[in-house]
């Protein structure tokens, strides 16, 4: 139906004749001249039409925005005067013989150059129009391009594509399972899958050797800008294999796809181990674009007045850390007020600070509501400790690790995005030597990756101190967000009933639950590991998006709905009845 593309139109095709399909995206009549802007995935082309062309001429009067049109015409250079250079196009025009209106189009509800002026909702409802935008569409093609570099890299090398199954069983990896309930098996359900993890070792175990896939995952958590109930990730697995080995595969498969669809080289891919970025950025993800970083003064604190401070300093599992500002000094107390409130999300009770006015008058030189609490030599020592100068400004975190941690972390990303701290465009880092297990907050243990991460020791070690147990484990992250994550995988039925003896999982609950990947383990299990990209992630870090819903075709909100479908929906008594399912209405919740 069509020769040619609206957006790849130059001036190496004057004079020739094209037939164009796509969308009308403006129209304007300039004194018995219509010109009509089309448009198509490529981009924008404009057409004219003059009285000379008759019945088509009228057609062109008729059309409207979004309308669908069929044009032939001829290719002709712009007069110097017309010459659009915000166009791709704008060098040429289309001169308009034949116009074929192949569909009309009701008003749409946000014009779509005017997409910023309307809530989310709406785009996300008429997502079918939101994409037609050039820049949906451009990030649409960018995805495209990413998976088609991704899967040649892979095949490349030797990686086999396969499927995994979607209908699955319930397996503990740290969110909730999306259940499908089981019409021929009464009362049963199936669960969507967070990961492909046990099918991909089982692939090792069946000698695929080398794995990959681009797989859907689910998992019915809260939503963050960075989530979605349904995702994708870009899913590797190899067998007789190291850490090492892992690593530098994917390494090299970021850097040729950040070389081959960005023109970007992302350099050398520093090493840290997990202990170093919480000590020294509060995150298991820093963003080392921002030359901040948190300091230790828990010693210093131990012995002053001040219980904000001497109590956490003296807390096994407290933790007081100061975070320095170069120029912070500027910053105004309404700001500071802001970026208390914004700690608090992460459960600090409050933000102490100094601003450093003359570093050499300890007793008038400093500007703070907590100055009057710290001896001079606490104060001194403060100062010499973070290096601070004069003009800077001082901020404090005292309380447990977790929340310390978190607070400041934050704050300190947030302080780089604010003032402009960034020292480059793109900083990659590995993670490694991860804990094995966090505590639960009930007393017990949960994994930090998951369960089925082999630990850097036996399993008797494992028992006996499972607190100190490290993990063979590695996060790749890039400009403070995890890209993908990581491990060497437990190949060994012993080890793998040692660590889900230190989760609590009993041995029948083990059986019942993973007794086929315990099986497969004593039939000759290779050593292997691997790793998962979040590939939404990624490509909205690639793209410069604020959200991952602008590089996925059709997202969910931050509810988990489809507001385009009107998803989740009702479901018909009789399909409940067929899956024995009784709904159960909600009793209201008593006043007072």
């Amino acid at each position: 139906m069509r020769t040619s593309y609206c957006g790849v139109l130059g001036s190496e095709h004057i004079d020739q004749e094209v037939t164009l399909c796509g969308w009308v995206d403006r129209r304007r009549d300039h004194g018995g001249v219509i010109f009509v802007d089309m448009r198509d995935r490529e981009g924008i082309v404009q057409v004219v039409f003059d009285p000379d062309c008759g019945e088509h001429f009228a057609q062109a009067d008729r059309v409207r925005s979004e309308y669908v049109l069929k044009v032939r015409g001829k290719v002709r250079a712009r007069t110097p005067e017309t010459v659009n250079p915000e166009m791709a196009t704008g060098q040429i025009e289309v001169y308009g013989l034949e116009l074929e209106i192949l569909n009309s189009s009701d008003t749409p509800p946000f014009p779509l150059d005017e997409h910023n002026r309307v809530g989310e909702d709406v785009r996300l409802r008429y997502r079918y129009l939101d994409l037609r935008r050039p820049e949906m569409l451009n990030n649409m093609r960018f995805r495209s391009r990413v998976t088609n570099v991704i899967r040649n890299f892979l095949d490349e090398r030797g990686f086999l594509d396969i499927e995994t199954p979607i209908l699955t069983r319930a397996t503990p990896e740290g969110a909730r399972d999306y259940l499908v309930p089981s019409r021929t098996h009464d009362g049963k359900f199936f669960a969507l899958p967070q990961s492909p993890q046990l099918f991909k070792q089982l692939l090792m175990v069946s000698g695929i050797d080398r794995y990959y896939q681009i797989a859907k995952c689910f998992r019915d958590e809260d939503l963050r800008a960075d989530r979605q109930p349904e995702f994708t990730q870009v899913d590797v697995e190899l067998s007789f294999t190291t850490e090492e080995e892992i690593m530098a595969i994917n390494e090299e498969m970021v850097h040729t796809l950040f070389k081959q669809v960005l023109d970007v080289d992302l350099g050398q891919f520093p090493r840290m181990t997990h202990s170093e970025a919480m000590l020294r950025y509060g995150s298991d993800k820093p963003d080392l674009r921002i030359p901040l970083e948190l300091v230790e003064i828990k010693d210093l604190m131990a012995a002053v007045e001040f219980k904000v401070f001497s109590g956490p300093a003296n807390d096994p599992k407290g933790r007081v850390t100061a975070l320095r500002v170069p120029g912070g000094s500027e910053i105004s107390r309404k700001q500071i007020d802001d970026y208390t409130k914004y700690v608090s999300i992460y459960g600090a009770r409050g933000l102490a600070y100094i601003k450093v006015n003359d570093k050499d008058d300890l007793e008038e030189g400093l500007q703070s509501p907590i100055v009057k609490f710290l001896p001079n030599e606490v104060r001194a020592a403060i100062l010499e400790r973070t290096g601070a100068e004069n003009g800077d400004l001082i901020f404090f975190g005292a309380d447990n690790r977790r929340v310390v941690s978190e607070a400041l972390g934050a704050l300190r990303c947030k302080l780089g995005a604010d003032l402009n701290l960034y020292t480059c465009d793109w900083a990659p880092l590995w993670v490694v030597d991860f804990p094995m297990f966090e505590e639960d907050g009930e007393g017990g243990w949960t994994s930090l990756h998951h369960p089925f991460t082999r630990p850097a020791c036996t399993p008797d070690e494992l028992k006996s101190n499972p607190e100190g147990a490290l993990s063979i484990a590695y996060d790749m992250v890039l400009n403070g967000t995890e890209l993908g994550g990581g491990s060497i995988r437990i190949h060994n039925p012993d080890m793998q009933r040692a660590v889900f003896e230190v989760l609590g999982i009993s041995d029948e609950e083990a059986d019942e639950k993973f007794g086929f990947l315990i099986d497969a383990l004593r039939f000759g299990c290779p050593p292997h590991g691997g790793l998962a990209f979040g590939l939404d992630r990624l490509i909205m870090l690639m793209t410069g998006s604020q959200s991952i819903r602008d590089v996925i075709a059709f997202p969910k909100t931050q509810t988990a709905a489809c507001l385009l479908t009107d998803a989740p929906g009702n479901v018909d008594t009789k399909q409940l009845r067929e899956l024995n399912i009784r709904l159960r209405e909600k009793k209201p919740q008593e006043e007072g």
